[in-house]
């Protein structure tokens, strides 16, 4: 059976982009932290961002650029791009549908 970290795994991307594609460019602190705000539920560890945060730029769903924040630290801040927006679309779509036949199955059993 998947465990919290599992599932977050796995929607770990999809929540990425979302929080850049409506925040703007963030550094990856920034990122949990948001995630945070937004659900005590969810923790994202450093070990899994920065590999999901890789892996994403790899795929060109995102871009970094070194920047500086006020209190004068050099960070990496990542922002969505293009292919970004359309991964996200396609990723809301598949969660919607996941989590409409779960629904589905715990309504009808």
């Amino acid at each position: 059976m998947a465990t919290r970290a599992d599932t977050l795994q796995g929607s770990l991307p999809m929540l990425i982009l979302k929080i850049l594609s409506r925040r703007g460019p963030m550094h990856g602190y920034a990122i949990t932290s948001r995630i945070r705000e937004l659900s005590d539920a969810l923790r994202v560890e450093e070990g899994s961002l920065y590999p999901a945060l890789h892996r994403m730029e790899e795929a060109r769903w995102i871009k970094a650029r070194i920047t500086t924040t006020e209190h004068n630290r050099r960070v990496r801040a990542y922002q969505i791009t293009t292919q970004g927006r359309l991964q996200l679309e396609h990723e809301q779509r598949r969660w919607r549908s996941i989590t409409d036949a779960v629904n589905c199955v715990l309504k009808h059993a």
